[in-house]
C-alpha cells in the first residue's frame, strides 16, 4: 500500500487546472477567445482533449457554457468569478516565463491601466509587505504533517 501524500491545496488545484490545456484554455478565455474552434486553434489541443477539460472547467465552476445560437445550438466559455481568481495565476506564470524562458522575445506583454508594462507581484493583503521566501512561514494544520513530512511513519 502506498503512503497517502501531503494534503496540499497546490496539488489540489493542479488536479483541476495543472494539465497543460487546462491553463491554456484559461488563458484563451482571459484574452477573450470563448469559442471551442478558436480555443482549439489557439492552444494546440486536440479536439477530444479539449472537449474534456472543458467539460472538467464547467463542472468544477470555473469556466460557464453559454449559449450563442439556437440552430445549430452552439456555446461559448465564459470565465465564472472562480475562473477570474485564476488571472493572477495565469499573470505570474507567464512573468516567470518571461524572466526565465523567453527574456530575449517576451511573446505578449501586459500592460496596466496605469500605462506601465505590469510586472507582478505578491503582496500580503494586510500590510502590502511583499511575500517572498524570507518573509514567509509555514504552519501545517494537517494532523500527523509537519513542514518536513508526515509525523509518524507511514506504511508503504
Amino acid at each position: 500500500m502506498k503512503a497517502a501524500p501531503r494534503p496540499c491545496s497546490i496539488a489540489d488545484t493542479l488536479a483541476l487546472v495543472g494539465e497543460k490545456y487546462s491553463l491554456l484554455v484559461l488563458r484563451e478565455v482571459s484574452l477573450g477567445v470563448r469559442r471551442f474552434d478558436r480555443i482549439a486553434r489557439n492552444t494546440g489541443a486536440p479536439r477530444d482533449i479539449l472537449t474534456a477539460r472543458l467539460k472538467r472547467l464547467v463542472e468544477a465552476g470555473v469556466l460557464e457554457k453559454v449559449p450563442y445560437s439556437e440552430r445549430p445550438q452552439r456555446f461559448e466559455y465564459r470565465a465564472t468569478p472562480a475562473g477570474e481568481e485564476l488571472q493572477p495565476v495565469l499573470v505570474t506564470l507567464m512573468a516567470w516565463g518571461d524572466r526565465h524562458l523567453n527574456a530575449d522575445a517576451r511573446p505578449v506583454v501586459l500592460e496596466h491601466r496605469c500605462g506601465e508594462v505590469l510586472s507582478p507581484r505578491v503582496v500580503c493583503a494586510h500590510c502590502g509587505g511583499e511575500a517572498d521566501t524570507e518573509s514567509l512561514s509555514h504552519h501545517v494544520r494537517s494532523p500527523g504533517w509537519t513542514t518536513a513530512g508526515p509525523t509518524a511513519p507511514q506504511e508503504a
